[in-house]
């Protein structure tokens, strides 16, 4: 049997606000296997970015763990935690976040150029991805000139250029019309059947149709959606 590709044991987040505890998430368990593909909904302010941050190594939990291929990050210094990030994790937010000063095909490379890897090396692997997503006519125009579907797909190259075992998406359609959220749900089907297992982070039904399962957060708790 494989090793989970990420896991958290009875994990749980609390949060001061003045003289109140604030619950969010309270003894969650979850495991990912390679090639899964998992939608996470849940009302507004049920804790569905808070859990996503934890499972990406941005927050610690008030208790618990998260394992990413057997290593709990809570136990990794900065450095490595950083590394595991950048090598182990692609992630995909609602708004972009692509670096304004930099082409497409800059912003592509950017995870290969931090981890170590030669100039020539990462453009031509950014340049790779770019094509995959119908972008290399776009790759050295900067993200103002690109349409907010554009922006969006190089991202999702950006996220899998470095060939990461897990993508965390957080309501990646959520600002795209329709048509470009059908592009960005198309290439998660394809991409994703070759390359990574998926958490995403959605309201969108139509994303959530097209994942493995999908599991809900309510009451602090993880639940599996029928």
């Amino acid at each position: 049997m494989s090793e989970a590709v990420l896991r958290c044991e009875n994990l749980s987040r609390v949060y001061e606000d003045g003289n109140r505890v604030v619950t969010v998430l309270e003894g969650v368990n979850f495991e990912l296997e390679p090639g899964d593909k998992v939608a996470v909904v849940g009302a507004s302010g049920s804790g569905k970015s808070t859990l996503l941050n934890l499972l990406g190594g941005l927050d610690n939990p008030t208790s618990g763990r998260v394992l990413m291929s057997g290593r709990d990050l809570s136990r990794l210094d900065e450095r490595s935690l950083c590394e595991l990030r950048n090598t182990q994790l692609g992630f995909v937010y609602q708004f972009h976040h692509l670096l304004p000063e930099f082409d497409a095909c800059e912003n592509v490379a950017m995870p290969l150029l931090i981890g170590g890897i030669s100039r020539s090396e990462a453009r031509t692997r950014a340049l790779k991805l770019l094509e995959r997503v119908g972008l290399a006519h776009r790759s050295e125009h900067r993200p103002a000139q690109l349409s907010g579907g554009e922006r969006q797909r190089v991202a999702i190259a950006r996220a899998l250029v470095a060939s990461p075992a897990c993508v965390l998406m957080d309501e990646p359609t959520g600002n795209l019309d329709p048509e470009s959220a059908a592009q960005v749900l198309a290439l998660i089907d394809e991409l994703g059947e070759e390359q990574a297992s998926f958490v995403v982070v959605t309201h969108d039904p139509g994303i959530a149709a097209h994942m493995h399962r999908t599991l809900e957060l309510r009451g602090g708790g993880l639940w599996p959606r029928a």
